[in-house]
């Protein structure tokens, strides 16, 4: 697991205990307003040491920010941050540098829309899509649907737009599927 992804799954598995959780949802909600240990305890009816407990923990994880004057205040973009770089983790993040005017297609790493069929953009994705599936000889349906499902819940969707474009070849029988066409070189 990359540290990016330790980082993510920490900040999360401390947001999942409910005290927490409600403490950071409070303190987000009041904004650089902040809550006191007294006024968190009384908004969330637990005791004094539950409540400096929960905003304790987010302090230490980064999450909330305490002060000289007793109060604490949430640090939602540590959060923002945590998530942007577990993105970058993703195996379609490397692409998406290379072709950035695609980014808006794209969320959480995920194919989250197409842009318009015979659109330069449409083409682009395509490109890009085959490059991601790196086919070398002949794969099953299976295989191509494995690999497009990495980045895309529509499947079919991608699978049929990689082979109008002619990213992809598939066989009579649409059961096996090659590269169509080659890459040109960098540069």
């Amino acid at each position: 697991m990359s540290a990016e992804a330790a980082r993510a799954a920490e900040l999360l598995t401390q947001l999942s205990n409910p005290a927490r959780l409600r403490a950071f949802a409070g303190l987000v909600a009041r904004g650089s307003e902040g809550f006191s240990i007294a006024e968190m305890s009384y908004l969330l009816d637990m005791t004094k040491p539950e409540a400096g407990e929960a905003l304790g923990r987010l302090a230490g994880l980064g999450l909330a920010s305490g002060s000289g004057d007793g109060y604490y205040r949430a640090k939602p973009e540590v959060l923002r941050e945590a998530a942007q770089a577990l993105v970058g983790t993703l195996p379609i993040a490397p692409l998406l540098k290379e072709y950035p005017q695609l980014k808006s297609f794209f969320a959480h790493g995920r194919l989250s829309s197409l842009p318009p069929t015979l659109s330069e953009r449409y083409e682009q994705i395509s490109e890009m899509l085959a490059r991601f599936l790196a086919v070398e000889g002949v794969l099953t349906e299976d295989e191509v649907n494995q690999r497009i499902a990495l980045v895309a819940d529509d499947v079919a969707a991608v699978r049929r737009m990689l082979v109008e474009t002619g990213w992809l070849e598939r066989d009579r029988a649409g059961t096996a599927y090659g590269s169509g066409r080659t890459f040109l070189p960098a540069g």
